[in-house]
């Protein structure tokens, strides 16, 4: 117990900001020499930071190999902690800003591509009629990419979808609403008059659908496979909803989406979901957050509206 006092009586005295940064550079960049530059500095200057740092916790931090330089596991503690003290201090400062100003903030939403060309920016329209100032930064990725960025503080949030259990305790998942896929197809389509259609009937269809290796593809594959039939021949593959959707107004094509890309941000009139029963789960749609992480004003805003848009689904 002692020990463990001063050690932290230690650090609170001593520890500089400036040496955590220094350490972050390091990582990041892979060598001394290279964090030298980044923050315009010299290398001796970058190896004494980092020598105080190792003095003070004890251990070693960094090891060389022939590659430049990487964390231990001990420098990896350090690392993940310092990358939150720096979050709460950015996250602190935005505070700062709001209080002046009530109305204006920055929002970091990370989101899968159909979310992020949909759901995302039903939110926005709606929030930035009230908060003409509010600067929003919507970056889309996969699922791995999403969660990466967030556990490193690069998005303050996550709208995402909810295919098993969150990877990481230190992550919590609220639900807005369940979203579903249905077979769509364009207007000027003979099918969408149609009142019932069976999905092994439309193999010979011309279809666009997502990449196989894709998690839509994954889905859209068991799908048929349910049904008893293979996935069919794709005219085009595209993950991005939207160069699908547009094959879809000649008339011609096919294609598996979800519901919510078809309501937000406003409804498309020129695509008809057909009548096909597709034994396809319903998927979670969500906010993903780091537990006790502080959210600026902004980002709080934005999750309420969340909530209001999903709150005002049929």
């Amino acid at each position: 117990m002692g020990v463990g006092l001063q050690l932290s009586d230690r650090i609170g005295r001593r520890m500089k900001l400036r040496d955590l940064q220094v350490l972050l550079a390091v990582v990041q960049a892979g060598s001394m020499s290279k964090a030298a530059v980044v923050l315009n500095t010299t290398q001796p200057a970058i190896s004494r930071s980092i020598a105080e740092l190792e003095s003070l916790v004890g251990v070693r931090l960094l090891e060389r190999n022939a590659h430049g330089v990487e964390p231990t596991k001990y420098g990896r503690a350090l690392l993940e902690s310092g990358v939150a003290v720096f979050d709460d201090l950015r996250q602190g400062v935005k505070k700062i800003e709001s209080l002046a100003d009530p109305a204006a903030g920055e929002v970091r939403v990370g989101s899968h591509h159909f979310l992020s060309a949909s759901f995302v920016p039903a939110i926005i329209d709606r929030l930035s009629r009230r908060y003409r100032r509010i600067v929003f930064h919507v970056y889309a990725g996969d699922t791995d990419t999403m969660y990466r960025e967030l556990r490193e503080r690069k998005v303050d949030l996550l709208v995402a979808w909810k295919s098993r259990e969150i990877p990481d305790e230190r992550l919590r998942f609220e639900h807005l609403y369940d979203d579903r896929h249905v077979v769509a197809a364009g207007a000027m389509s003979s099918l969408s008059r149609q009142r019932r259609v069976r999905l092994k009937d439309l193999l010979n269809e011309s279809w666009t659908l997502a990449p196989p290796e894709s998690v839509l593809g994954e889905i859209s594959i068991a799908a048929f496979r349910a049904s008893g039939v293979d996935y069919p021949r794709a005219t085009m593959f595209s993950l991005p909803t939207e160069a699908r959707l547009g094959l879809l107004a000649t008339g011609r094509f096919l294609t598996i989406v979800s519901t919510s890309v078809l309501r937000f941000p406003t409804k498309r009139a020129g695509i008809k979901v057909l009548p096909v029963d597709l034994p396809i789960a319903s998927m979670p749609i969500g906010i993903v957050t780091v537990k006790n992480r502080s959210l600026n004003p902004a980002v709080e805003l934005f999750i309420d509206c969340a909530r209001e848009v999903a709150e005002s689904l049929p």
